[in-house]
């Protein structure tokens, strides 16, 4: 049984109080950055247990009303393909589907801009899409010399030679689908261009993490600069907030950094210092009540603990994968270190080692490489599965967890021979694949075909929602059909940083 240690409910009504009462203080007209992900918050879902992943976008329901969506979107991040890791997506891939995700919710966006745009040629085609299907785009070029050239950023030539975002609710949600998206010049343009028509807009950032109130060396915070390594953010005292105000709050190091040159835009801006008493530190800025919904501190801890883990062993898969550099690898054994956290601590890893372990002794003299899997159900029961002739460590896996769960014996089969059969004809006599062995994508689409004349595997089959979030470790890198099945079951992956196959290319 999983263990809550956040509270939804006290979290959204400390949250939506706290918005309400800003907007008020700069005559209803609030641009509200929205840091972190707006939908599908699975960092915070996992160091806060009980925290809903989507609880942000229960909170602008319950604005819905008050709200207007703006997302930004870099040109560069267009152009070069960024890849967002969590769904594996492109950044413009990512905005398209965010904008189906508030739809769903019954929320809709103002407007998508396209920032420092500079007629990039995919930025160009991303354009022409949104608008061709009656989205809304806006333009904000890059300035020269932003931030530090003040005087040219607030001027005709600067934040005012940017398209203009037309909206009419108090509250405006500036988000994106990632960092260094934009979001924070796109505030300051709109302030900017709000104040020449003489409206009062003022500012504010939304950003769940590092939370504010609790210590520096929290393992919440900490497990906040593991999943920034790769940007090199960290966490520090707000120097400002202790000065001004002799209390320690946390924050990180690019809104302490840039608070200074922040203020004197803001300050310009409102032309007559009106900022000044408001915000007097970069904690000041923010509305983050996240804090307040914590209702067990140990198990928070013991969470964010288990993120470190899961942030090390995904960093590592990257760094074999020449997508991430050891230095951020290195970031992250540090902070383990500094917590005290072992990766023995995260339980599935042995148990998938040893199988691996026990599957070659087994096999010794035979050719291959043995991979083993782990996973631990929520009520704590631990499966394992291994590679075979017929499926992959994580087909494997996957079926025995769903057998246990319908407390189906283990030597009823799931998966009729016959349909194994013809998939691996498929695949190795039409296809001309490598190997006829399921991967899980194959083996679900097969579990579901053998659940049309089974009754037992339809069972089984049901209870694939019961694997979401439950925490799993392989010992080889999963393979692409692999990588997608256990994306879309929802669990908690980690693998060691080794491949399942010789190949250099796995389909």
């Amino acid at each position: 049984m999983k263990r809550i240690g956040f509270d939804n409910e006290k979290y959204l009504k400390e949250q939506t109080a706290a918005i309400l009462d800003r907007v008020k203080k700069f005559n209803n007209k609030l641009y509200l950055e929205f840091g972190g992900k707006l939908c599908f918050d699975y960092h915070a879902a996992r160091v806060l247990p009980g925290y809903d992943p989507n609880v942000k976008i229960r909170l602008l329901q319950q604005l819905k009303d008050k709200i207007d969506i703006v997302l930004c979107i870099y040109a560069g991040d267009i152009e070069k393909g960024r890849v967002r890791g969590d769904f594996g997506i492109t950044y413009d891939a990512a905005t398209l589907k965010l904008i189906d995700d508030l739809r769903k919710w019954g929320l809709d966006i103002r407007a998508v801009v396209i920032t420092r745009f500079n007629n990039q040629s995919a930025a160009v085609i991303f354009k022409n899409k949104l608008e061709r299907r009656s989205v809304k785009v806006c333009l904000h070029y890059p300035i020269e010399g932003y931030p530090t050239s003040i005087d040219f950023a607030v001027s005709e030539k600067g934040f005012g030679k940017n398209e203009y975002i037309e909206t009419k609710n108090p509250i405006v949600v500036v988000t994106a689908p990632g960092p260094g998206s934009g979001k924070l010049a796109a505030c300051l343009s709109q302030l900017y261009q709000e104040h020449r028509r003489r409206i009062n807009a003022g500012y504010a950032k939304f950003e769940t993490f590092p939370i504010w109130n609790l210590p520096l060396k929290h393992p919440i915070n900490i497990a906040y600069e593991a999943a920034t390594a790769d940007i090199q953010d960290f966490n520090l005292v707000d120097p400002f907030h202790l000065n001004q105000y002799n209390k320690t709050a946390i924050n990180y190091n690019r809104d302490v950094e840039s608070f200074p040159i922040l203020r004197l835009i803001l300050n310009k801006i409102f032309d007559k210092g009106s900022i000044l008493p408001m915000y007097n530190s970069p904690t000041d800025m923010g509305v983050n009540r996240a804090g307040f919904g914590i209702v067990d501190d140990k198990i928070v801890q013991e969470a964010a603990r288990q993120e470190l883990i899961r942030r090390y062993f995904r960093y590592n898969t990257e760094y074999v994968l020449g997508i991430e550099r050891k230095e951020t690898v290195e970031k992250v054994e540090l902070l383990m270190e500094e917590l005290g956290v072992k990766i023995s601590d995260r339980i599935t890893v042995e148990v998938a080692r040893k199988t691996a372990q026990d599957a070659e002794a087994k096999g010794k003299g035979n050719a291959g490489i043995y991979c083993g899997a782990a996973i631990q159900l929520n009520d704590d029961h631990m499966i394992t599965g291994k590679n075979s002739k017929l499926m992959h460590a994580a087909s494997s896996v996957v079926l025995n967890a769903i057998k246990t769960l319908a407390n189906i014996p283990d030597e009823i089969l799931l998966l009729s021979p016959h349909i194994i059969n013809q998939i691996a004809k498929l695949k190795e006599g039409i296809l001309n694949a490598e190997s006829e062995s399921l991967d899980l994508e194959e083996t679900l689409i097969a579990l579901s075909i053998s659940a049309t004349t089974n009754h037992t595997a339809e069972l089984a089959m049901n209870r694939l929602v019961e694997l979401r979030s439950c925490e799993m470790h392989m010992t080889h890198i999963p393979t692409p059909g692999d990588e997608v099945g256990l994306k879309r079951l929802g669990v908690n992956l980690t693998t060691d940083g080794k491949f399942s196959s010789r190949n250099l290319f796995v389909t």
